[in-house]
């Protein structure tokens, strides 16, 4: 048996549980009552139940609730970590986690890496495994009567759905979207490292009573295909209970024994083999521009050391410094912020493999051309701003630390919502 258990110590539970505002086929709404009178937390409680074809399979099954949290709350634990904005507060307890009160938007928004399943019935002619590239992004209509529909862009502009007081139109589908997007990309990553092929994703998103749109509901193994190894005969998402063609107790012990595997796996997303930046000042006196690069690093959950060397006035000792952090085996960037002449970033670059970023703090422009002009041989680039330092260093790191990346794919995100939120704001 997987373990899964919680250390309940770790999460908040001093909760007063009110009244419960609705129950689906697998899951359970409740109001929360904190001390801060804050009406729009609720709990979210898994049942132990599995369903399919809009209900019309439906069985019991033990410990499901259970590994759905588990699986929820690591995968939400894992976009809360790359600022992905959703509804998830905390885990409450094994069978429950906290979030933002939300009305939900009555579409699924389906992000498909590869073809296969319902996809290939509608689209003839497209073969099985057939590689997406970017992402396909499919909406459907939320409605059991209808076994939820493929809807197009143009009808869900028609439909003007009210959702509070904000109603869905091109704004909303465009932030739905590009979310899921990312969304999409950061657990793609995260599965590879566990050496799992996430093939498609399926996810929800919610409004507050502030207007804000939300990633919302539950991501568990209901919601996506996920093959190991990329096998699809190794599948241990819900689509194995799908294609039973009789339920049998030995057959619903195996579909068990998948949820549990997934659930423990999902704990370990956020683990990332080690990675790090050293910024490297010519001396004291640059602290304050390096310790602008340490904010931005520390935002994209990258680990740090700030160092003092000069590469003209103590050159043996920069030297030692290079060959220990070489040798420590661990993947890192150096930046160097060196003022007037920088001669610290283009000896580093001449005398280590690793990358060099320099970030000069400029007190006149012309004090630029140390680090733009680089004898032959070397090759170090340069950004004159501390986001720009600390973003290019992330980028570097990104291709071999899938939180990184993660935290760098959200960056993008943020910076796409903040311009669309302000191009909305003036029409």
């Amino acid at each position: 048996m997987y373990d899964v258990s919680v250390n309940l110590t770790a999460f908040e539970n001093e909760l007063k549980i009110g009244q419960k505002l609705n129950e689906g086929k697998t899951k359970v709404v409740f109001a929360v009552e904190n001390a801060a009178n804050d009406d729009r937390l609720v709990l979210l409680r898994s049942k132990d139940a599995i369903t399919a074809f809009d209900g019309e399979r439906a069985h019991k099954m033990k410990l499901k609730g259970k590994f759905s949290t588990a699986t929820t709350c690591g995968v939400f634990d894992l976009l809360q970590c790359c600022d992905i904005p959703t509804h998830y507060r905390f885990r409450h307890d094994e069978t429950s986690f906290v979030a933002e009160l939300c009305d939900m938007i009555p579409l699924e928004v389906v992000a498909r890496r590869v073809a296969t399943g319902s996809f290939l019935k509608r689209h003839q002619g497209v073969e099985e495994g057939y590689r997406f590239m970017p992402l396909k992004l499919e909406f459907f209509f939320k409605d059991d009567a209808q076994h939820d529909p493929l809807v197009s862009i143009e009808q869900i502009l028609h439909m003007k759905l009210a959702i509070g007081k904000t109603i869905v139109g091109q704004a909303e589908i465009d932030i739905m979207s590009k979310i899921a997007l990312a969304t999409f990309e950061i657990l793609e990553r995260a599965w590879t490292t566990l050496s799992c092929t996430l093939i498609d994703l399926k996810v929800e998103f919610g409004v507050t009573s502030d207007g804000r749109l939300l990633l919302a509901d539950v991501i568990d193994n209901d919601s996506w295909r996920l093959w190991p190894s990329g096998d699809k005969r190794l599948q241990k998402d819900k689509q194995a209970y799908r294609d039973l063609k009789e339920v049998t107790d030995q057959a619903m012990d195996q579909i068990r024994d998948n949820y549990a595997w997934v659930a423990e796996k999902s704990g370990q997303l956020l683990k990332a083999p080690p990675s790090k930046v050293v910024i490297l000042m010519g001396s004291e006196s640059d602290r304050v521009h390096s310790m602008k690069i340490a904010a931005i690093l520390q935002q994209l959950h990258i680990d740090y050391q700030v160092r003092v060397c000069s590469a003209h006035k103590s050159t043996e000792e920069l030297l030692k410094m290079l060959a220990t952090i070489e040798g420590s085996g661990v993947p890192t960037v150096l930046i160097a912020v060196a003022g007037r002449s920088n001669g610290l970033g283009p000896v580093m670059a001449g005398n280590t493999s690793l990358p060099v970023v320099n970030c000069p703090p400029l007190v006149h422009h012309d004090e630029i051309w140390s680090s733009l002009t680089l004898p032959s041989g070397l090759g170090c680039c340069t950004s004159i701003n501390t986001d720009g330092a600390a973003l290019m260093a992330g980028h570097i790191l990104a291709m071999t630390n899938h939180i990184i990346w993660g935290c760098v794919r959200g960056n993008r995100l943020k910076r796409w919502l903040q311009i669309k939120k302000a191009d909305v704001n003036n029409i």
